[in-house]
């Protein structure tokens, strides 16, 4: 079974984070997130879900070094 958002799902794992990192990130709830990973997200919130996940990849490798 193909899961829906595929390619956010693996970015987050891949990363080393948590969904309730890239969801208080974006200022929602964690439920909010899972909800919006249950369909296929529009180009514009999927852009936004990216965005969230490379600036927080960032921080954390800041965090690191």
């Amino acid at each position: 079974m193909v899961k829906r958002n595929d390619d956010i799902r693996r970015s987050i794992r891949e990363s080393g984070l948590h969904q309730w990192m890239v969801a208080e990130h974006l200022g929602i709830s964690e439920a909010t997130f899972t909800r919006w990973l249950r369909t296929e997200m529009s180009s514009e919130r999927k852009r936004m879900v990216m965005d969230a996940i490379q600036e927080l990849k960032r921080e954390l490798a800041q965090r690191e070094a």
